[in-house]
């Protein structure tokens, strides 16, 4: 039988002692956490691994015996560690040596039929594998494996295949705790992290970070109290308030916030690492606020975007007074409803001239919305963009108005000549059972029937070119728009802590591991080296990417071309049910 051996490569040049670790009997496999060196009292080693299985859950004890021949080994030191299986009885016992000098491992596995025999054995072949320790440790393994609740005394496997390796030696952090060169009854060899002082800045930043998060915590419950009052929550303001960019992003920033700064502490690697992708994306959209808002003081833009903002929408205005001129003529030489054009036309050009007015009467105000709108780029680029959106919203209001009736008036007509055409089939559309049935229809409904299907006929060519040409101004727009959220969500989602760690610490994300061939010798122990995979980006972005505000739709392709054809209104804004306008 052949066993598997996971040995720390820390504790390939430690002083000879006992091998602590924990047996995985579903995997045929040890996992070798320390190593105890001479001299100790085995009562103290019992109470060492009785208290560290109190506070780790996991199977540690005494796997078998470690000697490193630095020197000449006594005569009596074979028979010492052989003795030592009958006080620390475990089945198999392993016995590991390095010689002196020389690159050669020898292992072997012994299953002991009795304390009192010890020459009655019988052994197996054992499988060195050599890993980091502290790599291991730190890793997180993917995907993640559950780890129930285990006894002290219980020794099974909670993962099966290298997960039960990740999950050991995760669960077994308090046996690393203790300082190697602690003067202690018990000395241990195994990975220690180094500097002190590190550990140290780290407590004093844990301590003074529970009370600025609590202090913030209590803010934030108060900010959330004040937005939930029933005062929002009335008609006007509330719909304001869902169909506004900035408040979405407003209300999805205080929700991160919320759980940045609880004081929960994480329940499992993965919230950990949620609240560390949230922190850095709110600090990362924050320095990038700071830096617009500097750039934007510094070369006075707000002031010039001020004084360009009229020219502009004069321009603005003018093109589109010029498009509605060529709309009433001829269009690309298109024979056009006469009355209906010019009805059309004269109303759209009045509500570019209330557009206007409204517009030179803001002038006086629009320098200071602008600077107060800057300002507001400390709270994040995210909420500058919102912001920004909301204006261009704002500033293309008789856009959307345009499109809105022509949309409107399309889709009526589209209804109407399919209802009149299953008129004509001797058909109806059921209202109570949702479906087309037969119907017979008199002289007169067919006679009115016809009429009103000759006059929406020849009225649709004009109004489709109206609903067309407006249409395309409204995608322009909503296209603008739509770069504009997909660049907040872009910064909202992002995990950026955990391609930080991908980057610099590759090891902390395994994907799996691969094993290097040490030696392969007859006669010797096959000694592997097992190595991390680090888990690629791609995946790190889709384990580890955050949810965003989710206020927009994501129409398909076929499903916007069905609300375009049949003149169905598109919003930027995701609609509640499946209510159609």
């Amino acid at each position: 039988m052949v066993l598997k051996a996971f040995f720390p490569t820390c504790c390939a040049s430690a002083d000879s002692g006992l091998l602590v670790g924990r047996w995985v009997p579903e995997q045929s496999s040890a996992v070798v956490l320390a190593v105890v060196h001479f001299p100790f009292i085995p009562i103290q080693v019992k109470e060492l691994l009785a208290q560290v299985q109190q506070a780790s859950q996991v199977g540690v004890t005494v796997l078998g015996t470690w000697c490193h021949r630095r020197q000449e080994p006594e005569e009596s030191l074979g028979h010492f560690l052989e003795g030592l299986g009958a006080i620390f009885s475990h089945k198999p016992w392993f016995q590991l040596c390095r010689e002196r000098g020389s690159k050669s491992w020898s292992c072997k596995a012994t299953h002991w039929q009795g304390p009192a025999s010890p020459a009655a054995s019988g052994e197996d072949q054992v499988m060195l594998i050599f890993y980091d320790q502290r790599k291991v440790l730190l890793s997180q393994l993917h995907p993640p494996t559950a780890l129930p609740n285990r006894q002290a005394g219980d020794t099974t496997a909670s993962a099966g295949g290298l997960a039960a390796v990740f999950d050991t030696v995760a669960r077994s952090e308090a046996l690393f705790q203790s300082d190697r060169f602690d003067e202690g009854p018990v000395r241990l060899s195994h990975w220690q992290s180094e500097g002190m002082e590190a550990s140290i800045l780290v407590e004093l930043a844990k301590w003074a970070a529970g009370p600025v998060c609590l202090f913030l915590a209590c803010l934030l419950s108060l900010i959330s109290a004040a937005s939930a009052c029933r005062v929002f929550k009335l008609w006007p303001l509330s719909f304001i308030w869902s169909k506004l960019s900035t408040c979405e992003q407003l209300r999805h920033r205080l929700e991160q916030l919320t759980l940045i700064f609880s004081t929960q502490k994480a329940e499992s690697p993965a919230q950990l690492m949620r609240k560390a992708n949230m922190l850095v994306s709110v600090l990362l959209d924050v320095a990038l606020g700071l830096m617009l808002l500097s750039w934007l003081h510094r070369k006075d833009l707000i002031g010039q975007l001020a004084d360009a903002l009229i020219p502009v929408a004069d321009h603005v205005a003018e093109e589109l007074q010029h498009l509605l001129q060529w709309l009433m003529g001829a269009p690309a030489g298109l024979k056009m409803n006469r009355a209906l054009d010019q009805v059309l036309g004269r109303f759209f050009l009045y509500h570019i001239h209330l557009w206007i007015s409204y517009i030179h009467l803001m002038s006086p105000f629009i320098e200071r919305i602008l600077w107060h709108v800057g300002l507001s780029a400390c709270l994040g680029l995210t909420v500058a963009l919102s912001i920004l959106s909301d204006i261009i919203a704002l500033l293309t209001f008789h856009i959307y108005c345009f499109y809105v009736y022509g949309a409107r008036l399309y889709c009526l007509k589209i209804h109407g000549l399919s209802s009149l055409w299953r008129l004509f089939r001797g058909k109806k559309w059921n209202v109570l059972r949702q479906r087309v049935d037969s119907c017979s229809y008199d002289l007169d409904q067919l006679f009115i029937g016809t009429l009103l299907f000759t006059i929406l006929v020849f009225l649709l060519p004009t109004t489709a070119l109206y609903y067309l040409v407006f249409t395309l101004l409204r995608l322009l727009v909503v296209a603008v728009q739509g770069l504009i959220h997909l660049l907040v969500d872009l910064i909202n989602s992002l995990p950026l802590y955990s391609l930080g760690l991908r980057l610099c610490r590759p090891y902390r994300l395994a994907a799996g591991v691969k094993f290097r061939v040490l030696e392969h010798e007859t006669g010797r122990p096959l000694r592997l080296l097992m190595q991390i995979n680090p888990l690629p980006y791609s995946r790190v972005v889709h384990t580890y990417r955050l949810p965003t505000c989710g206020c927009h739709p994501k129409h398909s392709w076929g499903s916007l071309c069905r609300k375009l054809f049949f003149g169905e209104l598109i919003y930027p804004w995701r609609q509640r049910g499946n209510k159609q306008d």
